[in-house]
């Protein structure tokens, strides 16, 4: 059996390799000290492909293996590890859960744009009683017909005050406990959603008309 990583994923090591080292390295202990989000650095790794690595190209993404994926947040984390955790979302969460999860019709609306870098996008699970405990959240989803009715709040979310949409974890039907929990496509500028502070990247402060839900 050969381990050699192959020519393709040597190519993307040093691809990222390079970026981290000459594009993130010189400002990083300067945004970290003043908490100043990468605004500049993640539209630069939109442009090389690093936000949607494994997303299939017919929405955009780079199509490549697992390993090509890791090798590129390895190089990108030992540098700048608030940029390698915007990407990690956008990649592992985000693009991935809409693309093994979702509809034809909810790939097509955001997919691209999320492999793309066009938008960035939020896991939103952690709350503030509950942390990322998803058996505890209290997040609720009532199915309305055509559209759920979302309420609830979510904390500590990576990418929250820059995303354009969300992946909302919320209980959906509470008499099956864990197994009804599903995740809900929230947009930023949609009616009831506002971001707070930092440490509150995500709030619905009042019920939120969502028109679809992922089953997860």
């Amino acid at each position: 059996m050969i381990f050699d990583l192959t020519e393709e994923q040597l190519a993307v090591k040093e691809a990222a390799r390079d970026f981290a080292q000459k594009v993130l390295k010189p400002g990083v202990i300067e945004r970290d000290t003043h908490m100043t989000y990468p605004k500049e650095e993640v539209r630069q790794m939109a442009e090389l492909g690093f936000l949607g690595m494994m997303a299939s190209p017919e929405y955009g993404g780079g199509g490549m293996d697992t390993l090509s994926y890791v090798l590129a947040m390895e190089e990108i984390s030992k540098v700048d590890s608030s940029c390698s955790v915007i990407m990690s979302v956008n990649n592992s969460l985000v693009c991935w859960g809409l693309e093994t999860y979702g509809n034809a019709e909810q790939k097509q609306q955001y997919l691209h744009k999320l492999a793309t870098g066009e938008w960035i996008g939020a896991f939103c699970l952690s709350e503030p009683e509950a942390g990322s405990d998803a058996t505890s959240q209290r997040t609720t989803a009532v199915d309305m017909g055509d559209y759920y009715l979302l309420n609830g709040t979510k904390n500590w979310i990576t990418n929250g005050g820059t995303s354009k949409v969300h992946l909302v974890m919320a209980q959906t039907h509470p008499e099956k406990g864990h197994h009804g929990i599903n995740a809900l496509i929230v947009e930023t500028d949609w009616p009831g959603v506002s971001v707070g502070k930092k440490k509150t990247s995500w709030v619905s402060a009042v019920p939120i008309r969502i028109p679809s839900c992922i089953t997860m």
